[in-house]
């Protein structure tokens, strides 16, 4: 076990040593830089700028230097934000976007699991045709068309819940549904098919036979076998939602971590790409680790290593 753990805490530290390096790389490789776009600098000014925020200096130099800051936690200065960190731009904006990931993430699991098991203990019956509809309904229609929608019902029509903006907590119920469309869906489908695979299996036939309710069936015997691909969704999932939708974010004028992502490329802002970058290949090389040591909990004939994994 310890012999896993430390060769996955190795590979994680490669994974993000490459994906540093090959941003780095991609970000110097494309023409131009953060302050081409400032056509009335002069020139002098210019090569000042480039100076001050070294730049000019060779690129091999430029990363080694980037990589000393970076093992100090230092993420360097914002190009475009005068007087701003990239430190400080992902400890303001990543917990309003934790904030809403994590409500989306609860209305998913929440709804989304009971949902698919409903759908498989009621197979090809009118809950699970129901079933069914609602999650082709959520993965088909895109997130920014039912934030419209949502926007329109509630806010416009009932007026009953805020429209944009970022406040107190019922700021966060339309985003947070609007985010959580494509997630539930997706989760319900993983469930359900899941489940009818495992209640086919001769376990839950004899649990059948002995005369269990089955209820009791799908909550003792069957859930837990069944959750492992949902499980396996959850870990990119939460690392994609916690550190923000631009999307979302934008139509709901939601000062989070997604906005700062696009527009820092809009901006070319190398610092604040590669900082973001960073951080949530972070989260989700995390939240992987965090999903085999799941699947040890659900299933403990399961390796981390991939020996005795079924």
């Amino acid at each position: 076990m310890i012999k896993s753990v430390i060769s996955r805490i190795f590979s994680m530290t490669l994974v993000l040593w490459v994906i540093v390096t090959v941003t780095f790389l991609l970000m110097h490789a494309i023409p131009g830089g953060p302050f081409t776009a400032e056509k009335a600098l002069p020139e002098a000014v210019l090569k000042n700028i480039e100076a001050r925020y070294r730049l000019n200096d060779p690129l091999p130099k430029q990363y080694a230097d980037y990589w000393a800051n970076l093992l100090k936690g230092d993420l360097g200065p914002s190009f475009k934000y005068e007087s701003r960190t990239v430190n400080e731009i992902i400890a303001e904006g990543f917990p309003v976007s934790a904030e809403l990931g994590l409500v989306a993430v609860s209305i998913s699991v929440l709804i989304g699991i009971p949902a698919g098991m409903a759908g498989a203990l009621y197979h090809n019956r009118w809950p699970d045709h129901l079933v069914m509809l609602f999650a082709t309904f959520g993965i088909s229609v895109p997130s920014f068309i039912l934030a419209t929608v949502l926007i329109y019902i509630f806010a416009l029509w009932l007026r009953i819940l805020p429209a944009a903006m970022w406040g107190s907590p019922e700021y966060v119920i339309l985003p947070a549904l609007a985010l959580a469309g494509m997630p539930t869906a997706f989760i319900a489908r993983l469930t359900r098919s899941s489940m009818l695979e495992v209640l086919s299996q001769d376990y839950i036939r004899t649990a059948k036979a002995k005369g269990l309710a089955p209820i009791k069936i799908l909550w003792r015997h069957a859930l837990k076998n069944a959750l492992l691909p949902v499980v396996t969704y959850l870990g990119p999932m939460i690392a994609a939602i916690f550190t923000g939708s631009f999307v979302i974010e934008s139509i709901f004028a939601i000062p989070g971590l997604g906005r700062h992502f696009v527009t820092s490329i809009y901006n070319r802002d190398y610092t604040v790409i590669l900082g973001i970058t960073i951080f949530y290949s972070t989260i989700l090389v995390i939240m992987n680790f965090l999903v085999d040591l799941a699947y040890l909990w659900i299933d403990p004939r399961i390796k981390m290593d991939g020996e005795g994994r079924n």
